[in-house]
């Protein structure tokens, strides 16, 4: 073969390469509207194989009804809970906001009521830092409460005037799952062959994936769901006034390591304690130490075992900044890119004859 016929053959290749380059960045684009979806119909398909895989065996090999009895299960146990919650939550928040314009929650009388409670040289400390101005306080508090309650009042206006977008995105998902929880492993082995890189380190690479999707999901969301859960049912028999929004906050702080869902009923504990409601205040400190903190502890390791090892530092940081980009697909995305990134690192590594160090204290699961 003559050189010019080899420097054809590599522009023709170069070509080609740019081609795939771009009509790929032109899927992407062209399946952005339907991100979340998409990723949605992935996460669920790989969570929910096994159960897939189970009921094929049962159903000797009834692929169809088998996919669309697990896509049944999705809809029973997380689709219409979660559009429960997410209603009940706007109009708690909307009656709240409303309690709290009108006066009928005051905060100044709290604060008040609370300093009163406290021993004399803790009013000292508080007036010497002028935090005796119950007002000014009321206005500092009330306005971030406040804030928070518009923002989600405006989110249930945004999803009611977008009601049609919801439902298409709904259907995409649902639609997506049925087909990968039915043809995801020969859909999946065409990807892998596709892919330009050694088998093995491919096979490493999809293996690590579908592994962090799973823990992300039963080490973060299923923890989160649980902890807020058992938060707000808490609250709610305690009586404390909008038990379903601070179980839905309890469950999001629950996602930060070493603090967690504390930051919430520890206050609340304190408040109900020194405003004379002892054994309200002793139960949720119970509740809180020994229930609601014990999940963690206990369920992660059981859900999601040694499958990652990832930094606590690093879970943190990589689902909030996954939040800000992504919005609440960053639960998933944040951790899961994390966890690539130290996958292709150590594959690196690994290649040279070492290994990554991480760091002491590591979380059990993303």
């Amino acid at each position: 073969m003559s050189d010019s016929d080899l420097r054809k053959m590599r522009f023709e290749d170069g070509g080609f390469l740019v081609l795939v380059l771009l009509v790929t960045l032109a899927f992407i684009w062209l399946l952005m509207p339907y991100f979340g979806a998409v990723l949605w119909g992935v996460v669920a398909a790989i969570v929910f194989a096994p159960v897939q895989q189970m009921l094929v065996r049962r159903m000797h090999g009834q692929r169809n009804f088998a996919a669309a009895s697990t896509l049944m299960l999705i809809l029973a146990l997380v689709i219409v809970p979660a559009i429960f919650i997410a209603v009940s939550l706007v109009q708690e928040a909307a009656a709240l906001y409303t309690k709290f314009q009108s006066g009928e929650i005051n905060l100044a009388a709290v604060f008040s009521d609370l300093r009163d409670a406290l021993p004399y040289w803790a009013r000292r400390w508080l007036d010497s830092r002028g935090l005796a101005d119950f007002e000014g306080v009321q206005r500092l508090v009330g306005q971030g409460i406040t804030t928070g309650l518009q923002t989600i009042a405006t989110r249930a206006l945004l999803f009611g005037q977008g009601a049609l977008s919801f439902v298409a995105a709904l259907g995409v998902m649902l639609y997506l799952t049925y087909f990968l929880l039915r043809d995801g492993k020969e859909m999946g082995a065409k990807i892998k062959a596709a892919v330009p890189l050694r088998p093995n380190l491919r096979d490493t690479l999809f293996q690590h994936f579908v592994v962090v999707v799973r823990a992300t999901v039963k080490g973060t969301v299923v923890v989160a769901i649980i902890q807020g859960l058992l938060g707000g049912l808490i609250f709610w028999i305690l009586g404390v006034e909008g038990a379903l929004l601070w179980g839905v906050v309890m469950g999001f702080f629950s996602l930060v390591p070493a603090v967690g869902t504390a930051i919430i009923w520890v206050p609340v504990a304190l408040f109900l304690l020194v405003t004379g409601s002892i054994w309200q205040g002793a139960v949720l400190v119970f509740c809180g130490v020994f229930i609601i903190g014990m999940v963690d502890n206990l369920l992660r390791p059981i859900l999601v075992g040694q499958d990652t090892r990832m930094p606590d530092f690093l879970v943190l940081i990589a689902t909030l900044a996954g939040i800000e980009l992504f919005g609440l697909n960053g639960f998933i995305v944040g951790p899961v890119i994390a966890a690539l990134f130290l996958a292709v690192w150590n594959i690196i590594a690994e290649e040279r004859g070492a290994e990554l160090p991480l760091p002491t204290g590591t979380s059990s699961g993303t």
